[in-house]
């Protein structure tokens, strides 16, 4: 080389053949490497050199070399960036956690644990002691009800710590066994969060509508007995069905006297605790009962719409035409596989299928048809061999949409399950009514009087109704003065009853989602922070803003709030997704499972978060 460079002095440079200087760059052969290996560096750095040592050489033992007095050195390579994993050995207890976590979560089959598969990954695992895996299932049923019934402890010491909890109910069929399912609910006192607990999901039988009630009150025996949740039990929501509403009215709670008149302090709980205890004859009483609102959106989305649109002279022809060319499509998609795939080639997008158990399926599907252009729909008509939508069909199902959307946002809204209060329900129906009856002025003949229909038939939102009194804390603003006089009597009743109440000064975070604070929409008053006496406390709420987190700076108002919407969601949403669940864990291969085990499993699976330490 014509002159001295960095590489010359380099204690790894007898790994490497000087080839050629061009510049300020030197080319360089690695002789560690197969072939002939050729490197570039720049003359005073051996960066490349190195890192090239690393990458392709991370496992040679290298030896480098001093060229100044030939002494050599042992070398070992740089340690990797990304950490080894440490593998150590778990105790006994710990396997069994973890094993039945993830079958439970899983919703596995119990007897995995004696798959060869299975084992032989456990077998991997070093587990301190003379203690093995599980060799059969009935050992890990054994360990699976240890857990169930540390679940439950966790569950009833959860529940001493509530003042009021709520449930809701409801029935599913799968594989010609009916269940009948219940979950509680209760909102966190600090998060303002409602939270949820599944408690029974009970196997009935003969029919629904003559042994409902039978199954009822064994169920209410089993559960509200108990000294621990009997007493805190607000109300049980359920849908619509004739057979709960039945149930309810021959097993609800005598009257309060404190009902009859027009008394300002209005809203009364009943303790139902006392009245188990208390009743004569060994006859059990049912918690007060709500109907689902969702449930009666629904209905009024698909019966009520209906029977006017096919009542109605200017839409009764084209509602029936339109819908019809609509399930054709539908019903082409859903048989034929090259009909599938050719209307999401056209249409670039997945198609939707209305079914009768998902609420707001029609509006999602007719609303997906809609997206597509006329000259593109009429296109994939015929290519399907479906009669082609005309203008006027095309401009109802886009009408169609525009009137129920608000509904469908509403029923999402109700619809929700940790967020979702009781207290939402009037403001919900309002909103509803008020943007429903905005859109009338846009529409043509054909559906100019569906937004009257929809306000007609929706539930009565009447202050002074038993059945509403516990949605006072937030109302329309002709309904401000109402609201302010129920909410204050209440507190009045409140601090009589129970003396003052202490500040609560934990933050809560705020839930409302981006949808929710789209629909709804009410008029700010300006803010003014003064004393906290209950007469003052209750104008400053109506004053402040939307945030949960303001309910901290009111403390008998926040009383009032835990109190009176512990009462059920609006909807029986979440003993659907019990069910959901149940689908999941009694499959048809798994239909054979004793009732009592299922009932243990689902209830593992939906409170998960309840099951704590397991046993040892």
């Amino acid at each position: 080389m014509a002159s001295t460079t960095t590489f010359e002095g380099w204690r790894f440079a007898h790994y490497f053949e000087f080839v050629e200087r061009k510049g300020r760059n030197v080319t360089i052969r690695c002789t560690l490497c197969p072939g002939q290996k050729l490197l570039s560096t720049a003359v005073n750095t051996t960066s490349n050199l190195s890192k090239h040592l690393q990458r392709q050489h991370a496992n040679t033992k290298l030896v480098a070399k001093d060229n100044r007095s030939d002494a050599t050195v042992e070398f070992m390579p740089t340690p990797n960036k990304q950490q080894k994993l440490d593998f150590h050995q778990v105790t006994k207890a710990e396997s069994d956690r973890l094993v039945a976590s993830f079958i439970v979560e899983k919703m596995l089959p119990v007897n995995t644990v004696e798959s060869p598969s299975f084992r032989n990954i456990l077998s991997k695992i070093q587990i301190t002691g003379d203690r093995q895996p599980w060799s059969d299932r009935k050992t890990f049923t054994r360990y699976l009800d240890q857990c169930y019934a540390t679940m439950e402890n966790n569950l009833k010491r959860n529940f001493e710590t509530l003042e009021y909890v709520s449930t809701s109910a409801d029935i599913w069929t799968s594989h010609n066994k009916s269940f009948l399912g219940m979950t509680v609910h209760w909102i966190n006192p600090v998060s303002f969060q409602r939270e949820k607990a599944a408690i029974a999901c009970k196997r009935i039988k003969g029919r629904h509508t003559v042994h409902m009630t039978l199954s009822l009150v064994k169920l209410s025996r089993f559960i509200l007995p108990l000294d621990y949740l009997s007493h805190k039990v607000t109300a049980t929501v359920t849908d619509n069905r004739s057979n709960f509403i039945k149930a309810f009215k021959m097993y609800e709670l005598p009257a309060s006297d404190s009902d009859e008149g027009d008394d300002d302090e209005g809203v009364a709980f009943t303790d139902v605790g006392e009245v188990l205890s208390t009743n004569p004859e060994g006859q059990f009483s049912l918690p007060p009962h709500l109907r689902c609102a969702s449930h009666t959106l629904n209905l009024i989305s698909t019966n009520d719409v209906d029977k006017w649109l096919t009542s109605n002279t200017e839409s009764k022809a084209v509602y029936r035409s339109a819908t019809g060319k609509c399930f054709a499509l539908w019903t082409k998609s859903s048989h034929s596989t090259v009909a599938s795939e050719l209307v999401e080639e056209m249409c670039k997008r997945k198609r939707i299928v209305p079914t009768s158990t998902r609420w707001n399926s029609v509006y999602d599907a007719l609303s997906r048809i809609t997206d597509i252009p006329l000259p593109e729909l009429n296109s994939l008509c015929s290519s399907l061999g479906i009669k082609a939508v005309t203008e006027r069909e095309y401009t109802f199902l886009k009408e169609y949409c525009t009137v129920m959307k608000p509904l469908t946002v509403a029923l999402d809204i109700l619809q929700g399950e940790d967020n979702c209060y009781y207290g939402s329900l009037l403001p919900t129906l309002k909103t509803l009514m008020s943007r429903t009856l905005a859109l009338q002025n846009g529409l043509s003949r054909m559906t100019a009087g569906l937004p009257d229909v929809i306000v007609q038939v929706c539930p009565p939102c009447d202050l002074k109704s038993e059945s509403h009194q516990n949605a006072i804390c937030t109302c329309a603003r002709q309904q401000r003065e109402a609201a302010r006089s129920l909410l204050l009597a209440e507190c009045r009743a409140a601090l009589r009853g129970a003396g003052p109440i202490l500040r609560n000064q934990t933050s809560a975070t705020s839930y409302s989602t981006t949808v929710e604070k789209e629909f709804f929409y009410f008029d700010e008053e300006q803010e003014d922070t003064t004393s906290f006496n209950c007469d003052t406390e209750v104008i400053e709420y109506f004053k402040s803003g939307s945030e949960m987190e303001v309910l901290n700076r009111f403390p008998q108002v926040k009383s009032i709030f835990l109190k009176l919407n512990t009462s059920p969601t609006p909807s029986s949403a979440p003993v659907e997704r019990l069910f959901s669940l149940g689908g999941l864990v009694l499959t048809p291969k798994r239909n054979r499972l004793s009732d009592t085990t299922f009932e243990k499993l689902l209830l593992m699976r939906y409170n998960h978060r309840f099951s704590g330490e397991h046993p040892q």
